[in-house]
């Protein structure tokens, strides 16, 4: 028997989420969002059979829904991903998994009084030039990684003036709270280790500055509110005496979009990137995948060739939700990770605010 999959939130992420399910032989029932008239036009576009325009109406009047997926502002991850696990739903959701690591803990308790599964879209992991480097990992050829250098960062990419992206109220922060994809990478690689110290500092110079708009159509609204930061930059050390300094940025002096994970092991480094020909535009951008060994006495530079995925993982992401439901395949990631990610996520914007170093 399919899953059955209800979808909250009719914006742009719902076209990946529909495909990763369907891929995995998933049907999704219906789909569910409060702005008027959204849920009908996403279920006539995507061939969804129920539209409603409340998550209490979803799942009151489609209880046949095992699974459900949350698309909305991250304000709304929590609450809402509590409520379809308390509804006996195993959720998917997208990131960041929540406003903060607090939230993030009542998730983990609401997932395990519910004994359902809660996943979360880090969909970079789902990338195949990340999926090929960690077999490179889990096989011992990277030996140990001492150290790891995040970035997501953009020269012209904030998401919109005023809108729900821009207001720390109901976002959480700026770009490293929308963008945190690499640092969760980055940590994936090293084998999520426990944080112990973060050092950090945003940036707001750029962040109402419109030549700095990226390229999403994402209206402006003058009336609304932007309090967030354009850029972070940060180092943290693990207890077990790792380090992972990064970058993350909308709007930053930098020559273009670069999306990446450096990492240095104590038998090979490697590198996982993507280069943009245009800021936010996939379909211009320049994926590689390479590994960095010593081998006779000569440096060695390996280019792991993988299959182009210009969606960056994203179908593939919602694809194991449905087969680690299934119990076909181990899931991506765990609450306990995404509680590990959010404190560091916390401790910078802590140590920005007060222009000190923060113990975990």
């Amino acid at each position: 028997m399919a899953i059955k999959v209800g979808i909250i939130g009719a914006g742009g992420m719902l076209q990946y989420h529909a495909a990763g399910f369907r891929q995995a032989g998933a049907e999704i029932v219906a789909v569910a969002d409060a702005a008027p008239g959204a849920a009908k036009r996403a279920a006539e576009k995507y061939g969804i059979e129920k539209s409603y325009e409340s998550v209490d109406a979803m799942l009151k009047g489609s209880p046949e829904i095992q699974a459900v997926s949350v698309i909305v502002p991250n304000k709304f991850h929590k609450p809402l991903t509590v409520q379809c696990l308390k509804a006996g739903k195993h959720v998917f959701s997208e990131k960041p998994p929540a406003m903060n690591a607090k939230e993030v803990k009542e998730i983990i308790d609401a997932a395990k009084a519910a004994k359902r599964k809660v996943l979360f879209n880090f969909n970079n992991r789902a990338r195949p030039e990340s999926q090929a480097m960690m077999k490179y990992i889990t096989d011992g050829t990277v030996g140990k990684i001492n150290s790891a250098q995040a970035k997501w960062i953009r020269r012209t990419g904030i998401p919109g003036f005023g809108g729900w992206f821009t207001t720390k109220a109901l976002s959480g922060g700026g770009p490293l709270i929308d963008l945190l994809h690499m640092i969760d990478l980055a940590m994936y690689f090293m084998g999520y280790p426990e944080p112990a110290h973060v050092l950090g500092q945003t940036f707001s110079e750029f962040i109402t500055d419109k030549q700095f708009k990226g390229p999403w159509g994402i209206p402006d609204r003058a009336d609304g509110t932007t309090d967030v930061e354009n850029a972070a930059h940060g180092f943290v050390t693990f207890k077990g005496g790792q380090v992972l300094s990064l970058q993350v940025s909308w709007a930053e002096m930098v020559k273009r979009e670069e999306v990446s994970v450096v990492f240095q092991g104590t038998k090979a480094g490697g590198k996982v990137e993507r280069l943009f020909g245009i800021d936010g535009l996939d379909n211009t951008a320049i994926d590689t995948c390479e590994l960095y060994v010593q081998e006779n006495g000569n440096s060695v530079n390996r280019s792991i060739v993988t299959p182009a995925c210009e969606d960056m993982g994203r179908i593939g992401s919602a694809a194991n939700f449905i087969h680690a439901i299934e119990g076909k395949a181990a899931p991506l990631n765990t609450p306990e990770q995404a509680l590990r990610l959010m404190q560091v996520i916390d401790a910078i914007y802590a140590s920005a605010k007060t222009k000190k170093p923060v113990s975990i």
